[in-house]
């Protein structure tokens, strides 16, 4: 085992676990947590020698027994509307993406949470890749640093790093201890200062743990539900299979009741002769209706239109222009708010549901995915002349 690994990586731990590191480990004061904090968030600064507020004695201590461990950037890519995406390596052999989106008077970074993702969602081009692990604390707030330290973001004045949204690789409530624990840097006035309402965690439905977070975060809470009845999402979203559509709907009541009054987002994908028929936009709105009902206030569900965003392989398709606006009129004439969302950086395959990084899978889907595109003559994203698969 090398010295580093022997040591702490200081993006693993937030305000709590490092004040309790400085006092338990290192013998020193609580208060200079809160330094180190400054130092490593708001100055992106990563060298314990640089801290120059820290005695020398303490800085040897840090030496000795932490870093400051940030994900390696292998390219970053912009795209031509603002659109910025990183890969992030996050060992010798996986690798994860990050997006910034900028927007009027907000920049929002999608943030990763697992190498790959277990759930195959069968409209997600990172289900194809299989999954590999969770991502620690560290790996998720690494990318917030990265996009922040490129971003030459600065707490509490004017930034362009506004919001998170846990919507990355991977399902974040599989991961439940590192997320809500970078979460709280993230939201942490010593970390990056973000209001509990510009840190959203969307999840496919995990209900026992939408019930924990509950108890555990204050964020918001977004549902990627992508249809409005079991038999459809049940081909969706396998995991519909254990958590149905009225289980979901109620833990998301139960959510929004304990957030007093806060809303839940619904993401809603749309796909072509899938679920963009008008008898599912009725559906939906009777759905989303009575969730208002039971939370006892009007927009308590939010909408969000996605059109679909193709990957090579994939046998769904992407709405023309007058199906998606004719499903968003139903919702509107029913009185909902049910913006569609703009596609944004899919010139560099970043829009929804397109991130794919490099991942070791252990779950075979890689190689199922591959099988699958083999029989109808299709060359997976990102696969070269040799039929070796590589991030770009």
């Amino acid at each position: 085992m090398t010295e580093a690994a022997h040591k702490q990586n200081l993006l693993d731990l937030d305000r709590e676990g490092l004040e309790r590191f400085f006092a338990d480990t290192l013998g020193e004061k609580r208060y200079r947590a809160h330094q180190v904090m400054k130092w490593i968030h708001h100055r992106h600064v990563t060298a314990f020698d640089d801290m120059t507020d820290l005695g020398k004695a303490l800085r040897a201590k840090l030496e000795a027994h932490a870093e400051v461990r940030v994900p390696t950037v292998q390219f970053d890519k912009p795209s031509e509307d603002g659109t910025h995406k990183w890969l992030l390596g996050m060992d010798g052999r996986n690798a994860i993406e990050t997006v910034y989106i900028p927007d009027k008077g907000r920049g929002t970074l999608c943030v990763s949470s697992q190498v790959g993702c277990a759930l195959n969602c069968t409209f997600c081009s990172t289900a194809t890749q299989g999954f590999n692990r969770n991502l620690s604390t560290a790996e998720i707030v690494g990318q917030v640093w990265t996009a922040a330290r490129h971003l030459g973001n600065v707490p509490h004045k004017q930034r362009k790093l506004t919001n998170v949204v846990m919507m990355g690789m991977g399902e974040p409530l599989a991961n439940f201890d590192n997320v809500v624990r970078a979460m709280s840097v993230m939201r942490d006035d010593l970390g990056y200062g973000l209001a509990n309402k510009r840190v959203t965690l969307s999840t496919a439905g995990m209900v026992p743990m939408i019930d924990r977070l509950a108890q555990e975060s204050d964020v918001s809470l977004a549902v990627s539900l992508h249809a409005p009845n079991d038999a459809l999402r049940d081909q969706l979203v396998p995991l519909n299979r254990k958590y149905p559509i009225a289980e979901l709907m109620d833990a998301c009541v139960r959510y929004a009741l304990r957030k007093k009054g806060e809303s839940v987002t619904f993401e809603y994908t749309l796909m072509k002769d899938v679920n963009d028929q008008p008898a599912h936009a009725r559906e939906l709105v009777r759905l989303l209706r009575a969730f208002d009902r039971a939370v006892q206030m009007k927009d308590a569900a939010k909408i969000n239109l996605i059109p679909f965003n193709p990957f090579p392989g994939t046998r769904y398709e992407r709405p023309d222009d007058a199906a998606i606006r004719a499903f968003q009129k139903l919702l509107n004439e029913a009185g909902m708010i049910a913006p569609v969302r703009r596609t944004r950086g899919d010139d560099i395959d970043a829009a929804c549901g397109q991130l794919k990084g490099q991942v070791v899978d252990r779950t075979r889907r890689q190689a199922e995915f591959q099988k699958t595109l083999a029989t109808r003559g299709v060359r997976a994203a990102g696969e070269d002349d040799t039929g070796a698969a590589h991030a770009a």
